[in-house]
């Protein structure tokens, strides 16, 4: 939080008090904006003003949402409706227009691709508002579902994500507040946001097993995975990643906001226990083990590099040439800037009869996002299919 910044100096030389005191009586009665306003010295934040916050954070993500739905757009956007006392500042207006162009251009890719979505609901709710002197900052949850259009007549229904977002609104010297800034609080992996995801790359081990990068072509060659009959319940993975990817389990920790990753790893490896991949006890740094509870958690339970090195080492998992060649329970990890840190693991939970599979993950809370949508969002990662 920032400190308020200290009023100036009232105190003044005794012979030249009476001249100052006069001159400010003065200037007490001109305007010091414009003409007609009331300067307001740290506004606070009412009910009626956090409701509006509210209000603006869920138009700017509706904007954004519904730029990838199919056809023009040729209503204004909804951020347009906000003026005076709450509204967007003159270079966030700016920077939301670019973004909606940039969305619309995902959406004409996802279409080359064979992708498209019809109808689009956001809603977003405010969490928390907090205030320092002319600054106040809203942590917002955005929740949307997109309805996929039928285009190859496979796709499953919706697909859907919860985001997390901060928003920086400053009060002019009227009072008046410009939302000024938007950043996102989680990794910022949803099908609607333009920033680069943030991680933080930890230190790889070059002696590590290192798994080939998947290419990203469709169709991939064929590559069947027998789904029943087999020790691993993949139908059990995909339902359990179904059930929890918004609502968590209680019974284990939630590592958002601590490292590289957040969530995903975590919640990809209890999928994976759900489907009847066993503990192999030891110690935590021990990446040739694997286990994680509400209590304890190996470090290849958690973490991304991690549990590659104990998939690829334990021979729970072999490597897959193309991305498109995962079924249900695979899990495909990311790394986004190709420094050879793998940052992102996500789990299959749904393929469609055509060969699309789709991922459900954490950090962005995420439910069957096709691998056709992760790949326009980031066409310059490297990728990594594992079949489990």
């Amino acid at each position: 939080m920032r400190s308020r910044a200290p009023k100036p100096a009232r105190r003044r030389a005794t012979i030249v008090a009476a001249a100052v005191a006069s001159i400010a009586a003065s200037a007490a009665l001109l305007p010091t904006w414009n003409a007609g306003a009331t300067v307001v010295d740290d506004p606070t934040v009412d009910a009626g003003t956090r409701a509006t916050f509210q209000r603006l954070a869920d138009a700017v993500f509706t904007d954004r949402t519904q730029a990838l739905v199919g056809g023009e757009r040729s209503a204004r956007p909804l951020t347009d409706g906000f003026s005076g006392e709450v509204r967007l500042s003159s270079r966030t207006a700016r920077g939301e227009d670019a973004a909606l162009t940039t969305l619309e251009q995902r959406k004409d890719h996802l279409a080359q691709l064979g992708e498209k979505y019809r109808k689009a609901d956001t809603a977003v709710t405010l969490d928390a508002t907090r205030v320092t002197g002319r600054t106040a900052k809203a942590a917002v949850t955005e929740t949307t579902t997109l309805t996929y259009a039928r285009v190859r007549g496979d796709e499953p229904r919706t697909t859907g994500f919860q985001a997390h977002h901060e928003l920086t609104f400053t009060a002019d010297r009227s009072g008046d507040w410009q939302l000024t800034g938007i950043r996102d609080t989680d990794q910022g992996m949803a099908v609607n946001t333009l920033a680069k995801p943030s991680v933080k790359a930890p230190t790889v081990d070059d002696t590590m097993p290192s798994a080939p990068r998947a290419a990203t072509t469709y169709p991939a060659p064929a590559k069947p995975k027998t789904l029943t009959g087999t020790a691993l319940d993949y139908k059990a993975m995909a339902a359990y990643a179904e059930k929890y990817w918004k609502n968590y389990n209680q019974d284990y920790p939630d590592f958002n906001g601590q490292g590289a990753g957040g969530d995903c790893t975590n919640f990809v490896s209890q999928s994976l226990k759900a489907g009847g991949w066993k503990h192999v006890p030891g110690y935590v740094y021990d990446y040739t083990k694997w286990f994680g509870n509400a209590d304890i958690q190996s470090h290849s339970f958690i973490g991304v590099n991690e549990w590659s090195w104990f998939a690829q080492n334990s021979k729970r998992t072999t490597p897959l040439a193309n991305v498109y060649q995962m079924d249900v329970g695979d899990v495909l990890q990311m790394d986004f800037d190709k420094d050879g840190s793998k940052d992102h693991t996500m789990v299959v939970s749904y393929r469609s009869p055509q060969g699309v599979p789709y991922l459900t993950y954490h950090s962005t809370n995420t439910y069957r996002r096709s691998v056709a949508s992760i790949i326009a969002s980031y066409s310059n990662a490297a990728f990594y299919a594992y079949r489990t």
